[in-house]
């Protein structure tokens, strides 16, 4: 009766440990974007002043402006 009981336990143990392992990947698949980037939002208090929306040249130059006066931590931080 004990090593039926050890048996079980062992069995249950490693089902167990098994079924954590199962799990499947929690991928969305493809990534669909309804509008371009360029074409913007119609919320006009999240866009920058003096973008264009439609714009292709207009969002190239804020997004230039973005990474090197906005992001850029270089360009920031004061010189010691």
């Amino acid at each position: 009766m004990k090593a039926l009981m050890k048996a079980l336990w062992i069995a249950l143990g490693l089902g167990l440990g098994l079924a954590a392992c199962g799990e499947k990947p929690q991928t969305s698949g493809t990534r669909k974007a309804d509008l371009s980037p360029v074409q913007g939002t119609a919320d006009v208090a999240y866009t920058a002043p003096g973008w264009k929306a439609g714009d292709a040249a207009s969002w190239e130059a804020q997004m230039k402006a973005r990474a090197q006066f906005g992001q850029n931590e270089y360009s920031r931080s004061s010189a010691p």
